[in-house]
């Protein structure tokens, strides 16, 4: 089960990791190599806000979704994230799961562990600061204390499910990003972010009421 004290006291550091930061990028990967790749990460031009297409680029391939060998206990349509290997699956039947890449936080901030569930979905989420962290960086987050709405500078991306406990709110969420190249990444305080081509993939497969394990932070796997 989640750590109720490390979800109670944890969760204004959760909310930071939802800000973009900063991250290493990988170079030296031809984007047009592989087509079916370069179309799945292309531009998409259907939604209310323009998303760009990824610079695979600056992308490890090994973090791009695929479908995976992964034989666990949970049933098919639960979402496992692993943050130590930098991976958050969708289970399959047959032992597959659909795997994508995503950018975790950092790994003195990790404070959730365990099995909540998707309590909402947004498209094109709102997005506010919070308290501490206007009062950390007035100048940066001040202009945000009534939120943020959706777009495409929103740091949400254009998607987020909202993870749920007991019926509360944990304030952590699985979302899009507008620094596509973290991922695969510790560089946030909490949330997890994936590509935004991603995150509409993974929205579009889950109902509200699907079933998160978020595995144990310890161990992280810097490789």
């Amino acid at each position: 089960m989640l750590n109720r004290r490390a979800f109670v006291f944890g969760a204004p550091l959760i909310l930071a990791g939802c800000v973009t930061q900063e991250g290493p990028t990988f170079t030296g990967f031809d984007s047009e190599r592989d087509a079916r790749y370069a179309s799945m990460y292309g531009a998409i031009n259907t939604e209310p806000f323009p998303v760009p297409a990824v610079d695979l680029s600056r992308i490890n391939p090994k973090f791009y979704r695929r479908e995976v060998s992964h034989p666990t206990s949970e049933r098919p349509g639960t979402i496992v994230v692993d943050p130590g290997k930098r991976y958050a699956y969708l289970v399959m039947t047959g032992g597959q799961a659909l795997r994508y890449g995503v950018g975790v936080g950092k790994q003195e901030a990790f404070n959730f562990q365990g099995t909540a569930i998707i309590g909402r979905k947004a498209e094109w989420p709102h997005w506010t600061p919070t308290p501490d962290m206007i009062k950390r960086d007035p100048k940066r987050y001040g202009p945000y204390a009534n939120g943020m709405n959706g777009g495409a500078d929103n740091p949400l991306g254009p998607r987020a499910l909202y993870l749920y406990l007991d019926g509360r709110d944990t304030y952590y969420r699985l979302h899009g990003t507008v620094e596509p190249w973290t991922i695969g990444t510790m560089v946030s305080s909490g949330c997890v972010r994936l590509m935004n081509q991603d995150i509409i993939d993974l929205y579009n497969r889950v109902p509200v009421g699907t079933k998160v394990v978020v595995l144990p932070a310890r161990g992280i796997d810097m490789s």
